[in-house]
């Protein structure tokens, strides 16, 4: 079964502007299955075969005469040389959106589109499913804690209780363990993780011991939600300071955590600078720490921040999965003073508290006043409230479902 993308609308207008398209994003979040629907009468060919991949390495020139345009490459990190062949193609001819591309690695790929199809290529990323589309909602909007953004929330959205919530987050929302509800859902964890640890890391760097990087990755995800602290990692797993940071940037690259950054300008001379990790689907986190069934996720140690890293990750969902580039942040100073999120637009900030409680209060967001009057926007608290409700004239306490909207 094909749950529509929001991302779909997006792909065939950047489509009509750029000569290729590339769509990233971590592995299996359906990025093929994604390209397939938006035009079902494309070549396909998936450099994921040894046989086509030779080709395309060795004949390039030939592998494009036979894979003509339009068409789908799927897994186009596996040969990176395409992309110069592909550049003398199109700039011989006045089309657009000939070639679709797909990409699994993102940091030596993006090097590569950078230095080879500058200009030329229209860059999408994709995660994996979102509340949103989750719940056959694909005109998402981009999350705002405005009154517009609430009120059309209200009207469209209902609520759901704790332990269906904790089922969305404990499963993960990857395709596969959408799409078929009788899977087993350690086996495919287990086998994702496999299969990264095989191609993915082995692809992009030379980890000298996959069971040390197992280990860290078990680390990390025991601290999503978390400023990073890289040598309190280091000491865990056992390896140097400069190595977590290197594992740390391949779990970027390949779209298994998300670093959100600090926010930072001249508000406050005493602002921490570290940034904190999330990791970009709370099934393969939830896995990682061991917690085998969302009853136990939602009464455990890491109930609250493994809902603050779904909040987060929805919210970056909501700008990604709409061809945005999502510009939040955190804040935190030396005086503990923090603020979970903070989403800037058109000159305004606009705080966000995410808290696993039915009972929100103005305590919760204390912290917002060290925002200038004059830039501070609407703010709210995310948390598991029935309907919203205003805490100040200018903060409302929201429901967590209100980000399927």
């Amino acid at each position: 079964m094909y749950i529509k993308r929001t991302l779909e609308n997006v792909i065939i207008e950047t489509s009509q502007h750029f000569k290729v398209l590339l769509v990233t994003g971590a592995r299996q979040v359906g990025k093929s299955t994604l390209l397939k629907m938006c035009d079902s009468n494309r070549n396909y060919v998936t450099l994921d075969n040894p046989n086509i991949r030779e080709m395309a390495l060795k004949e390039p020139e030939l592998f494009l005469d036979r894979y003509s345009p339009p068409v789908i490459i799927d897994e186009i990190q596996y040969a990176p040389n395409l992309l110069s062949y592909i550049k003398i193609r199109v700039d011989n001819s006045n089309d657009n959106g000939g070639y679709w591309l797909t990409g699994s690695q993102q940091f030596n790929m993006m090097k590569n589109v950078s230095e080879s199809l500058a200009g030329r290529v229209g860059i999408i990323n994709l995660m994996g499913f979102s509340l949103s589309e989750l719940l056959h909602k694909t005109s998402q909007e981009s999350f705002l804690p405005v009154l517009d953004y609430i009120e059309c929330a209200r009207k469209n959205t209902k609520s759901y209780n704790l332990k269906d919530l904790y089922q969305i987050i404990w499963r993960g929302s990857y395709p596969a363990v959408i799409a078929d509800k009788d899977i087993n859902w350690e086996t495919f964890y287990s086998s994702y993780l496999q299969t990264y640890l095989e191609r993915d890391i082995r692809d992009l760097t030379a980890v000298s011991n996959e069971m040390t990087f197992l280990t860290f990755i078990k680390v990390v995800a025991s601290r999503t939600g978390q400023m990073i602290n890289y040598s309190d990692i280091a000491n865990e797993v056992g390896v140097s300071v400069p190595t977590v940071k290197s594992w740390l940037s391949l779990l970027v690259s390949s779209g298994i955590v998300y670093m959100l950054q600090p926010y930072f300008n001249n508000i406050n001379k005493r602002l921490v600078k570290t940034p904190k990790v999330y990791f970009a689907d709370t099934g393969l986190c939830s896995y990682l720490t061991g917690w085998n069934s969302a009853e136990v996720l939602e009464t455990g140690a890491m109930s609250g921040a493994i809902f603050e890293t779904f909040v987060v990750t929805e919210i970056i969902k909501s700008y990604k999965h709409n061809g945005k580039t999502p510009k939040i942040y955190y804040y935190r100073d030396r005086d503990k003073r923090e603020i979970d999120v903070i989403i800037e637009q058109n000159g305004k900030l606009y705080p966000v508290e995410i808290k696993k409680t039915a009972n929100p209060d103005k305590n919760m967001i204390r912290s917002f006043g060290v925002i200038p009057l004059d830039k501070q926007g609407a703010g709210a608290v995310i948390c598991l409230v029935k309907e919203d409700l205003p805490l100040t004239n200018n903060v409302s306490a929201i429901p967590v479902f209100y980000l399927a909207y």
